[in-house]
């Protein structure tokens, strides 16, 4: 038998142990929960995307999705990474060719090669889940109105980023939401140079 003073001592490396082993389970099952939830999001978008179905993916009990996150609109705010990937070169583009180097952006982020599903997939969401309507906001005050800024002539500084959102976001829901088949089907070129004037004259 273990003598009482070694007793006391093993006894605080046995729980340290079971501690951290218990963290980093679950360290692994959130990851696992966070995969399977970012590859189906992305795939079939917010509203036929169920915990169930996170679940089975993930390969866990629905239950264990509740646990670590609570609610579908938690769960989806923590999985998706809405990044609209700015470019960080914009000093090097014309003044006068600014609105339209911005629209190119945007088609090339929601339509381009490496485009996903995932903006689309918020669009629809923020228009019903509170949650997703908060993302909107923080994307908004984090990413689009600090890169706006930057391009604006300081006299329109303050309304140049809220004209631009405004503009982008009609063209979004309406050509990858709504899908209006008249706007779906106008090119690329004619957006270009059409809503790329609308927006050039927002900023300068």
């Amino acid at each position: 038998m273990y003598s009482p003073q070694f007793r006391h001592t093993i006894l605080p490396v046995r729980q340290k142990t079971t501690k951290s082993s218990s963290g980093s389970r679950s360290r692994t099952t959130r990851a696992r929960i966070l995969a399977a939830a970012k590859t189906l999001f992305s795939s079939k978008g917010y509203d036929r995307t169920t915990i169930r179905g996170v679940a089975q993916a993930a390969d866990i009990h629905p239950s264990m999705v509740i646990r670590y996150f609570r609610s579908k609109e938690r769960l989806f705010a923590a999985a998706v990474i809405f990044d609209l990937r700015f470019p960080s070169d914009v000093g090097q583009i014309p003044k006068n060719k600014v609105g339209f180097a911005i629209v190119r952006h945007f088609l090339d982020r929601f339509e381009g090669p490496a485009a996903g599903n995932e903006l689309p997939s918020l669009l629809r969401a923020a228009v019903t889940h509170p949650q997703a309507r908060e993302i909107m906001i923080r994307i908004y005050e984090q990413q689009v109105a600090p890169f706006v800024k930057r391009l604006c002539s300081p006299s329109k500084s303050h309304e140049g980023p809220a004209l631009v959102e405004s503009q982008i976001l009609g063209l979004a829901y309406s050509r990858y939401v709504l899908k209006l088949p008249a706007i779906v089907r106008l090119r690329r070129e004619t957006i270009l140079r059409h809503v790329g004037a609308a927006i050039q004259s927002y900023l300068r």
